[in-house]
């Protein structure tokens, strides 16, 4: 690799440590080509992405960054999964862990907050961002309908007792 791929490379990574909602460093020392195209394929899925580079260019990359603290990761054969979500990396980092002992979740970043594996594998377990999105107008719309209900209530029982006048005065004439 030459100095200006080189470069490139750093500024492709600053990109992500700039931009990702979360990075996610893992080792995965010992993953076949066909177990880490399997892990790209489900970060894709779920909207993130893995990237695997040289630890000294992305130490370059990091410097002046949020999340400069995951440096202390990167040593030995990493990965960097990341995605805009806070979730979505975590979460299939971490299945994919589950399933598959090589991959060993190191820990990451969320904006400035750096998280040790445990805290990466507590991120993953939260509700997506489009869960709490659903969940939230749910909560929203109870209470309308529950208002529209109690206000239309009375007006029903009023109609019922208006209807039983009307029918019984019909019959006493």
């Amino acid at each position: 690799m030459d100095r200006a791929q080189k470069e490139k490379v750093v500024e492709d990574l600053g990109q992500i440590f700039s931009d990702s909602g979360v990075v996610v460093v893992a080792h995965y020392q010992g993953l076949s080509v066909a177990e880490m195209s399997d892990l790209r394929a489900k970060m894709r899925e779920a909207g993130a992405s893995v990237r695997v580079a040289k630890n000294r260019l992305a130490k370059i990359a990091l410097e002046g960054k949020d999340c400069a603290g995951i440096d202390q990761y990167l040593n030995g054969q990493t990965a960097l999964a990341f995605s805009s979500d806070p979730v979505a990396a975590p979460k299939v980092a971490a299945e994919f862990a589950k399933k598959n002992e090589k991959l060993v979740i190191l820990g990451g970043a969320m904006g400035a907050t750096i998280l040790d594996a445990d805290g990466v594998k507590a991120l993953a377990t939260l509700p997506s961002l489009d869960e709490l999105r659903g969940k939230l107008v749910g909560l929203l719309q109870a209470p309308a309908a529950k208002i529209a209900r109690v206000l239309a209530a009375p007006g029903t029982q009023v109609a019922r007792v208006l209807q039983a006048r009307v029918e019984k005065e019909g019959e006493a004439a």
